[in-house]
């Protein structure tokens, strides 16, 4: 393995919201498929309402999704994933990603994954699990401070007594 692709290997095995599980191997299989993508700041890694083609594993700098109305629009970095809501369900992106300065990214092509998996079902495994769990940590940090605040709400309702019904006649 080439000193460069040791390096993207070891960015994109640390990161915490990454694809945590996959192994060294899995990185080394990805690694050697996957095409090194370059943007230049405001460039559009995912546009949203657009068919993506694979999936892109941000290296070097940073990208903003931007989901409306959401507003602070969140940022991804090295070793984070984007564009794999459109690879899991063969549909448009639902959100632009944009290169905040330049970018470096490897892309995986739908093809080349499903290949991927087809000779090495444990990397699909990992692969799979380690999205889910993205996908539930990005859910989680959009709904976050919304159903924090509505289960207080709750709480806050409960304790309060009951109020008098309407009296049924009979």
């Amino acid at each position: 393995m080439s000193k460069v692709i040791e390096q993207d290997v070891s960015i994109l095995s640390s990161s915490k919201h990454g694809l945590v599980y996959l192994t060294a191997n899995d990185w080394a299989l990805v690694a050697d498929k996957a095409s090194r993508l370059s943007f230049k700041k405001g460039e559009v890694l995912v546009q949203r309402g657009k068919r993506g083609n694979g999936v892109y594993l941000l290296l070097k700098g940073t990208a903003r999704v931007q989901i409306p109305p959401q507003t602070p629009a969140p940022v991804i970095g090295p070793g984070e994933i984007c564009g794999e809501m459109s690879f899991l369900e063969d549909a448009a992106a639902s959100a632009n990603v944009v290169a905040e300065g330049d970018v470096e990214a490897y892309h995986l092509d739908a093809p080349t994954l499903q290949s991927l998996f087809e000779l090495f079902p444990h990397l699909a495994s990992r692969f799979y699990r380690s999205l889910a769990t993205n996908l539930s940590r990005r859910l989680r940090d959009v709904i976050g401070p919304r159903s924090e605040q509505r289960l207080e709400q709750r709480s806050e309702v409960r304790s309060e007594p009951p109020a008098a019904g309407p009296k049924r006649s009979s």
